[in-house]
């Protein structure tokens, strides 16, 4: 099926190729962004299906006057030789548009082939939003990890999954997404309230690692090695060795002390 006959689906009448103007761009790809956030792979072949139809607008502007094109078609393409900043092959979601010239359109053409209109971004809804540490769903529950920061050989960020929809996609100003050029915005109420959360834990952990350290604080050699590991546990783990701490202050036992950092240095 020819460029002509995909977008003649969306429209009322059989237009020819002199009535309309065909551009190409990079809706999103599964590299890790700005927002230490990243679509699956498996996300990038749904919306593949999904932005087939939509509409492109400015700004996320959902007025109708806004509406300049349409996608006609999409694919998943794989890059040959680059990789995402985790070292994963670069994957991008690519679609193929159309706008109807009109004389109030003309200046919008000559911008986007001058470079000036380029960066896009797209509107949809992700089910899932997966931390890339431990696997846990941060739509369902709250896990410790921050994205952004490294624990073991693992960099941590969001993975976003299962899209249940595409709403729009539209021109905007500054992409999040740096290697694809693009930016996103999200629909419904997973996202809401996760920035206080993740204040919250990491007051919570700076708080507890503060006490653990008072804990272990001393000369002994066995004092040092415990506020060295505490420097590295987690708000779980730092829970834990809180009450190991604890009840081997109350029994006076060194040695319990001692054991209990053993058991999370083998770990």
């Amino acid at each position: 099926m020819t460029d002509m006959e995909k977008l003649n689906r969306f429209t009322r009448r059989t237009l020819t190729e002199e009535e309309v103007y065909l551009f190409d761009v990079i809706l999103c790809d599964n590299d890790v962004d700005r927002d230490m956030e990243r679509f699956s792979d498996t996300a990038l072949e749904q919306m593949q299906k999904l932005f087939v139809g939509k509409t492109g607008i400015f700004d996320h502007n959902m007025r109708s006057g806004g509406q300049t094109a349409r996608i006609y078609d999409t694919a998943v393409v794989t890059g040959s030789d680059k990789r995402t900043k985790d070292g994963r092959p670069y994957r991008s979601l690519r679609a193929k548009a159309y706008m109807v010239r009109t004389d109030s359109n003309a200046d919008l053409i000559r911008e986007i082939e001058g470079g000036i209109k380029k960066e896009v971004s797209v509107s949809c809804s992700a089910a899932k939003r997966v931390c890339s540490v431990c696997g846990a769903d941060r739509t369902q529950a709250v896990c410790v990890h921050v994205p952004g920061r490294t624990y073991g050989d693992k960099f941590c960020h969001i993975i976003l999954d299962d899209v249940q929809d595409a709403y729009e996609w539209s021109f905007v100003a500054v992409p999040a997404q740096v290697g694809a050029g693009v930016t996103k915005h999200f629909s419904g109420k997973e996202n809401d309230g996760m920035e206080q959360v993740q204040e919250t834990l990491q007051e919570v952990e700076k708080m507890l690692r503060a006490e653990v350290l008072t804990l272990c604080s001393g000369t002994g050699t066995v004092s040092k090695a415990m506020q060295l590991a505490a420097e590295k546990m987690d708000v779980r783990e730092l829970m834990q060795f809180r009450q190991a701490l604890l009840a081997s202050e109350t029994a006076g036992d060194v040695q319990l002390a001692g054991e209990q950092l053993d058991a999370f240095v083998q770990r």
